[in-house]
């Protein structure tokens, strides 16, 4: 684990997508593990990609796809009114529907600002609990890990940040999200289309946007400046990062994907992540299309 003072960001003399993911050991965190996909197969990986980490904000990603197939079964309906009152599962599932990050009560009227929510999250959660009689850690595991394959995933406590899972099983689900088998392509369109599109909000741990455009459960780079992903990473590129310093994006315009895992929470060397996780994606990137 290299000290979080003498943190310095590696040179990226060689482009070849081994070393590019090998520089995530100078990383100030006790454990990192990387990997990189490519229209439905890993092409790189770095790390111990077997080992479980806590995957903190990049659950709401699996919680809103549980909830989309849940949608596709006939279970429940983006429109269903769930939270307060005039407040839909899309609301909650994007961060509309007027909870604080963690308060049992709304903050602010439906639809009045993007307000990023484990509340709105869980309730989401609850409400296809509710409809389908299973709780929802059974039920994500039954519509995502067994099809998947995802043998050493879990949902341990919250959706909104209780995943525990590997680089090896969540590569598994970045092919989902690049190429859907679980749900219909339109779906997968409506998780990443940006939903109330005139929404402003703040990202923890990064700043206000304004707008702060958000899909179903998972962000959406479109112009936001500064960012966690690349700057080579286009507009479309949607994903997450989590507390536990850990983050996922895919960029659809190069059907590519890019995870890395850590056991560091993210309070603890945002400064560095920020600049580690954008140089990072910068270079997977360039490695691939030969971006000067």
């Amino acid at each position: 684990m290299a000290s979080l003072n003498s943190f310095a960001l590696p040179a990226l003399p060689d482009s070849s997508l081994s070393s590019i993911l090998a520089t995530i050991d100078e990383w100030p965190v006790p454990h990192a593990a990387a990997a990189v996909v490519q229209r439905g197969s890993v092409i790189a990986a770095h790390g111990e990609t077997d080992r479980t980490f806590r995957l903190a904000s990049i659950s709401k990603v699996i919680t809103a796809w549980t909830c989309l197939i849940a949608v596709e079964e006939g279970s429940v309906s983006l429109d269903d009114a769930v939270g307060p009152p005039e407040s839909t599962l899309r609301h909650c599932l994007a961060h509309a529907a007027g909870y604080g990050f963690d308060t049992a009560n709304p903050i602010m009227g439906v639809g009045k600002r993007r307000i990023y929510s484990n509340t709105g999250i869980e309730t989401a959660a609850n409400h296809i609990a509710e409809r389908t009689g299973m709780m929802f850690s059974e039920y994500m595991r039954e519509a995502i890990f067994v099809p998947l394959g995802m043998d050493d995933s879990s949902l341990k406590a919250s959706p909104a940040y209780a995943v525990f899972s590997t680089v090896d099983d969540m590569a598994l689900f970045m092919q989902e999200l690049i190429q859907p088998t679980l749900i219909s392509d339109a779906t997968a369109k409506d998780a990443v289309t940006i939903q109330y599109p005139e929404l402003g909000g703040v990202i923890p741990g990064l700043g206000s946007y304004k707008p702060n455009p958000w899909g179903l459960g998972i962000e959406i780079r479109d112009g936001k400046q500064p960012h966690w992903t690349g700057s080579l990473n286009s507009p479309q590129t949607f994903g997450h990062f989590g507390g536990s310093g850990t983050m996922m994006w895919i960029d659809p315009t190069i059907d590519t994907g890019l995870i890395a895992l850590t056991d560091l929470n993210f309070d603890k060397w945002s400064a560095e992540a920020l600049v580690a996780w954008p140089s990072l994606s910068d270079a997977v990137i360039r490695s691939l299309t030969n971006n000067a």
